[in-house]
């Protein structure tokens, strides 16, 4: 049983336990585990094997117990008693829009609707409107929710979403009682994909706000309006809502807006420590004076006490704790890349020169550049022979020559790392380049002591420098590969290789939870845009957001460092020999 099938029976109890009407701190005790177990690399078998399923934040006495018996006996009890009395299928029940846990409840125990397919009957028939708080409007909404789903294609890729959200803030800003808009959600925590848009905006006249951003050109359909929040289906299916709150509130609205549930959690514990009561209204303090209102996030964070926690630390992992000991750490920004080790052009797959790659990669301030075509194994992308490694080595040189010493050209290639564990090129081939980037491709589904192995020969190779994209996954529809990083991670280590983030939104491959681990046990780590076209080589903010959330330091990104640095770096891996 893997993490993913662990946190999927915990948000299962979870559910029914909020349907069955349990008291609050009892679901999100079982939602904190679940949290906390997402963000870990190491599999929870491990922790349960070494006696340590106490130290995963969230994980406390009752629930160490329940996985326990879940690792021993394949099943736990409190789970098949719980599905006795509240049936399991209820919980997608949960997924409709306008479906809360009460009304869930609800038509279960009065109409015996146990699933969607019986809701949409039940709906269909006119059964919800009958039903005491419900009525004809909520059974509309219901039928529409249900319709929606099936258009729905679940989560989306951060870098799909930020436009659509950027041009929703566009369009608010630019009305004139909209005194400020924003982001909030798992998109402003730069998570990797999205389930919905929500936005925060400060207003002088909701009213007309809300009927402004229900009538945007591409809303298909209005889910749900009210005096101060709507809800609307975009085109594709994608669901965005706003909060709308005068501008002297806007701080607290925003930093409720943006959680995440688990850090939330821990402000309004931090807020009642100190006699407050925090909502996305106002601090209220307990001895019953006048609430506070925070305008900005940083008052509600000083008024608790803490400086301001960057939205994609804000995932109850520790932050507010560092917070409060002053250690938060240094986060990168963009600004800070100044290479881009990972790029293709038409020598492979790429659909722009070397020349074109080089100039833009120049007019964004980059002051390397790696070009790291595909090698000859991975046919269907038209890999470089060695005989055009040589060739290419020629053109680079010219284009080096052209630009002079405004931008540093590297001689690479993105070599592929065969279904049988060897490398495609030969080390005689990869000692002539100046920096070698070895990644999966293909077999990607092969068993975990089989693709682990094949990455561990490459890390071990020392012609290797950057692992890309270590597990190969694509966002949202393809899984990585079943790698055990409690190998890969020691090994890269101790081989001194950086692995990378590949800043495309389609991988975000590492993962925070595995980059943050690799870095506090000192790893390197590349940021790299992959781009196969240089409009893409602006990309790497997606990777810069990873980090970010990982908790790296900027100077374990290799990609800040300057020419010299690297090239020592590369040097005193001592493999490589110029091309030029």
């Amino acid at each position: 049983m893997n993490n993913q099938q662990i946190i999927e029976i915990l948000n299962l109890i979870a559910d029914l336990l909020q349907i069955k009407g349990e008291v609050i701190y009892k679901i999100l005790a079982y939602r904190k585990a679940a949290e906390g177990i997402a963000g870990q690399a190491r599999e929870v078998r491990e922790y349960w094997r070494d006696g340590q399923l106490e130290s995963i934040p969230g994980v406390g006495k009752a629930i160490a117990e329940k996985l326990d018996e879940l690792f021993t006996n394949g099943k736990i009890q409190y789970l098949d008693k719980l599905t006795a009395e509240v049936p399991a299928s209820l919980q997608s029940l949960l997924s409709v829009p306008d479906m809360g846990p009460k009304k869930v409840a609800l038509v279960w125990k009065q109409l015996g609707v146990t699933n969607l397919a019986e809701l949409q009957r039940a709906a269909e028939q006119g059964q919800l409107r009958t039903l005491a708080g419900m009525g004809e409007k909520s059974e509309g909404k219901i039928l529409a929710g249900i319709a929606a789903l099936s258009r729905r294609s679940g989560r989306i890729p951060l870098g799909q979403a930020i436009p659509v959200a950027e041009e929703l803030l566009a369009y608010l800003k630019a009305l004139p009682m909209v005194t400020q808009a924003e982001l909030a959600g798992s998109a402003r925590r730069q998570r990797e994909t999205i389930g919905d848009l929500d936005l925060v905006a400060a207003v002088t006249d909701a009213k007309t706000v809300l009927y402004k951003f229900v009538s945007h050109p591409k809303v298909v359909a209005v889910v749900g309006q009210g005096d101060t929040k709507a809800s609307v289906e975009l085109e594709g299916g994608l669901r965005a809502q706003l909060w709308v709150h005068p501008p002297e509130h806007f701080g607290t609205a925003l930093q409720y807006a943006t959680g995440s549930q688990g850090h939330n959690v821990r402000l309004r514990e931090r807020a009642l420590s100190l006699g407050y009561s925090l909502s996305e209204h106002a601090l209220t303090p307990l001895d019953g004076s006048a609430p506070i209102a925070c305008a900005t996030e940083a008052e509600v964070y000083a008024y608790l006490g803490l400086p301001w926690i960057a939205p994609e630390l804000r995932e109850d992992r520790g932050e507010v704790q560092a917070a409060l000991a002053g250690k938060l750490p240094t986060l990168l920004t963009p600004a800070q890349l100044i290479s881009d080790l990972h790029t293709h052009s038409t020598w492979s797959d790429g659909h722009s020169s070397i020349r074109e790659m080089a100039m833009t990669a120049r007019e964004q301030g980059l002051k390397i550049l790696a070009i790291a075509d595909h090698s000859h194994g991975l046919g269907i992308v038209n890999g470089m022979s060695p005989a055009a490694i040589l060739e290419r080595a020629h053109e680079i040189r010219a284009v080096q020559a052209e630009m002079g010493a405004s931008i540093l050209l590297l001689h690479s290639a993105e070599v592929e790392i065969r279904a049988d564990g060897e490398l495609d090129y030969a080390d005689d081939v990869l000692a002539q380049l100046d920096i070698v980037v070895a990644s999966l491709h293909v077999s990607l589904r092969q068993p975990r002591e089989q693709i682990t192995a094949r990455l561990l020969n490459a890390i071990r190779n020392p012609h290797v420098d950057i692992i890309g994209h270590p597990t190969g996954r694509l966002l949202p529809d393809r899984d990585g590969a079943d790698l055990d990083m409690e190998q890969i991670l020691p090994a890269a280590l101790q081989a001194g290789v950086a692995l990378e983030i590949n800043a495309n939104w389609k991988r975000l491959d590492l993962n925070d939870v595995s980059a943050r681990r690799y870095a506090e046990m000192g790893g390197l780590l590349s940021i790299n845009s992959d781009a196969h076209h240089f409009n893409a080589l602006a990309r790497t903010h997606y990777g810069v957001a990873v980090a970010r959330r990982a908790w790296v330091a900027p100077d374990q990104i290799i990609n800040t460092w300057n020419a010299e640095r690297l090239l020592n770096w590369l040097s005193q891996r001592g493999i490589h020999q110029s091309f030029g």
